[in-house]
């Protein structure tokens, strides 16, 4: 079966949440307006309404969109059956694939994780929890396996891998000097292999 063409309707949406992402990440939630996010857009507040009824339903839409298209790739990776390094590995290659994607999204889920106190947003609390969940259990599973060293303190080893992954949304540009494989190779590169040409 072939997918239907979307309507001008449902694209001119998409690109009005787009907008809104770019300006919530910009200057944040709380601080927006949707003056400001039709300003940007270059129409008039009122013509929002016709697509959203809130600016917390388009921030709803955002979040949930990009985390729906994360635990995809993630679910995915997770059911292959691989090793706890080719995991890890794979985990992190999705990582940047989604910020690459969703770069306006990511930072918008780091800045206002204070949003999974409110019922609308309570998917943001169950992805943090699958998340931790996901990550640190391919790590004491390569411990376990022998795979990583046994001397890793696990809560660290996982803090440190989930927020150096993620504030690459901060500075990363797509279309730029390295696409999202790349940045993905380099940076697997160095969290396994290290810097230093000697080798103990």
């Amino acid at each position: 079966m072939t997918s239907q063409p979307r309507t001008a309707a449902a694209t001119r949406r998409d690109e009005l949440l787009a907008t809104a992402a770019q300006v919530f990440a910009r200057q944040g939630y709380d601080a927006t307006t949707v003056r400001e996010i039709a300003d940007a857009a270059g129409i008039l507040a009122g013509s929002l309404y016709y697509h959203f009824d809130s600016k917390e339903s388009m921030l709803d839409e955002i979040l949930s969109g990009f985390l729906n298209e994360l635990w995809t790739g993630y679910d995915a990776v997770l059911a292959a059956d691989l090793g706890p390094r080719e995991t890890l590995e794979a985990l992190v290659v999705e990582s940047f694939r989604e910020i690459d994607r969703h770069r306006d999204a990511v930072a918008i889920y780091q800045r206002e994780r204070h949003l999974a106190g409110q019922p609308r947003f309570g998917y943001l609390a169950d992805s943090m929890s699958r998340f931790e969940a996901a990550w640190q259990g391919t790590l004491e599973r390569g411990v376990a396996e022998g795979a990583f060293r046994a001397d890793l303190d696990l809560r660290l080893a996982y803090r440190f891998v989930r927020d150096t992954v993620w504030v690459a949304a901060s500075w990363y540009r797509p279309g730029g000097r390295h696409d999202a494989a790349e940045i993905a190779r380099q940076y697997l590169s160095m969290l396994l292999d290290g810097i230093s040409t000697l080798h103990q």
